[in-house]
């Protein structure tokens, strides 16, 4: 008797995570430049691919993670609470499963992925910043961002010729507000990753500011 395996994505390990990765790249590089990964995203399942896709790319068994969704807050009442918590469940399954990388508290994660935007103030004021001597070893937070792009940011900083006005969702600049409310100490802070449900992509590196 043949026992019949099935696969359960077409995400290349190799392949499309270098696409993966040189996406991430260009978007760190620009920052507030928006890209896309869709095509790599949409070969993984589950209620967040996008996601699923740069953990894959971005993680090892040498770092650690956390994922901030409503486990706390499930209730019989809250259906919808109930449908989002299975789901970060079975993204941390897979990513703890998928990339070998080990799920720690929020204070010592390496990545941290905001699947609520809800808890996109918790996760920074958690996230780790480095130090004046590794600010290297800080956290890069992902964070889902599916909002109307209805406020405009001047930013300034690496990677920006002077300055360049964009717009952004309402949740974009809670984060920044909630980054530079944490008044980090040169070099430190935070790398952020936004990513939307369609797979567009795009990064405010630590160093970048809000001008006001």
């Amino acid at each position: 008797m043949t026992l019949q395996l099935t696969k359960k994505h077409s995400f290349d390990t190799v392949f499309d995570s270098q696409k993966v990765f040189r996406i991430i790249l260009e978007a760190v590089s620009n920052p507030a430049r928006v890209l896309n990964i869709a095509k790599a995203a949409n070969k993984l399942f589950g209620d967040f691919p996008e996601i699923l896709s740069l953990a894959m790319t971005l993680l090892d068994n040498e770092t650690g993670f956390y994922i901030y969704g409503n486990y706390k807050n499930v209730s019989v009442e809250s259906p919808v609470d109930t449908v989002l918590e299975t789901a970060v469940e079975q993204l941390e399954k897979d990513i703890a499963s998928l990339t070998l990388a080990r799920k720690v508290e929020a204070t010592a994660a390496d990545f941290i992925f905001v699947c609520d935007p809800s808890s996109t103030k918790e996760a920074i004021e958690q996230a780790k910043c480095g130090t004046l001597i590794d600010p290297h070893k800080s956290a890069t937070i992902v964070i889902q961002n599916d909002e109307e792009l209805k406020c405009n940011l001047t930013l300034s900083g690496p990677g920006i010729d002077g300055v360049i006005k964009v717009f952004v969702s309402q949740a974009v600049k809670d984060a920044l507000f909630y980054r530079d409310a944490q008044n980090y100490e040169y070099p430190e802070g935070i790398d952020l990753i936004f990513i939307s449900k369609t797979g567009d992509l795009f990064a405010i590196p630590r160093l970048i500011k809000v001008v006001q």
